[in-house]
Order: structure tokens, then sequence, then C-alpha cells
């Protein structure tokens, strides 16, 4: 079952509740409906979380907990589900924000190299910064509602599939005793 499955990669509740950096949050942490694991739960922390990981911005994980906490989702896996974007995937899912902004803006792709500098992220804005926000914009959107729909329906089949091996295991249980 994705409960069990997704259960193993999330951190204790009161491991995150101690987190120095949540602290900010205060006793709303507290709030039990954040740390229960349902398909509701599950697939609205996993949307959350996927939402705000195209976001190029820092501090993802705070934007994701801050959006959990009034929708009740579940906590844990929205800061979790953050982490699809870390250093080795950024350069290439940005690129292909970039290149998707610039094709739904019908601009072409200017050609650039990245240097770690405060005067390339300036000068960047102007060339390649709308075609790279609207691309994140759209790769957020997108990638929240697939994942959304995506674990309800995985969800809602591992269930489905439970319900059915107890019933045949009832029938062949109830065989078995005549």
């Amino acid at each position: 079952m994705p409960k069990k499955f997704i259960r193993r990669f999330l951190p204790e509740p009161q491991a995150v509740k101690n987190n120095k950096i949540l602290r900010v949050f205060g006793s709303v942490l507290h709030e039990p409906n954040l740390w229960h694991l349902n398909r509701r739960s599950a697939a609205g922390g996993f949307c959350i979380g996927l939402f705000f990981a195209f976001w190029p911005v820092p501090f993802q994980m705070w934007l994701s907990a801050g959006v959990a906490i009034p929708f009740r989702a579940n906590l844990p896996l929205s800061v979790a589900t953050v982490w699809v974007t870390n250093p080795f995937t950024i350069p290439p899912i940005f690129y292909a924000a970039y290149k998707i902004g610039s094709t739904v803006l019908g601009t072409k792709p200017k050609h650039f190299e990245f240097q770690f500098s405060w005067q390339w992220v300036v000068e960047s804005i102007s060339t390649i910064g709308p075609a790279f926000l609207v691309g994140c914009a759209i790769c957020s959107i997108i990638a929240s509602a697939v994942g959304y729909f995506t674990l309800n329906w995985i969800w809602r089949f591992q269930v489905k599939k439970a319900w059915e091996r107890r019933r045949l295991a009832r029938a062949k249980a109830k065989v078995q005793a005549q």
C-alpha cells in the first residue's frame, strides 16, 4: 500500500517539530492532521511539494510548509517532495523550464553560460528571465496536478487491490471451512 511505502521515507513527526527552522510556525505544527497519512493528505502534500519544487527561490521548504498547514496536507511529505529539485537535478530541470518558457512565449532560445555571480543574475533577468519564469510556472502547475492525480489514483488502486485480496481470502477461508 502507498501508505507503508511513503511512511518509510518520511521523518518522524517529533524530528520535524523540533527542527529549528520550522519552529517559526509555532504550535500550529502540533495539529494532528498535518501528520496523518491518508489519501487526501498525502496527495495534497505531494501536490504542494511539487508545486514549490519548480520555483527558483530559496526557502522552498518554508513555502511548502506554509501552504501545507492551512490546507491540512501532510506536512512532512510536502516538505520532502520539494527536494525533487536538488543540486543534481536543478540544472536539467531549470534548463527544460527555460526551453518550455521560450517555446510558449515564442522567443528564440538564447545561448547563455551560467556564471556564479550576482552580475550574471541581474543581466539574465532581462534576457532569459521572462522565458525561464514562465517555464517554471508551467512546470510547477503541470507537475503538481499530475502528481496529485497520480498519487490519488495509485492510492485508490492499491486500496482496491487490498480489498480484493481480503475478499478472496475470506471466500477461500469460507470454502475451506465447509
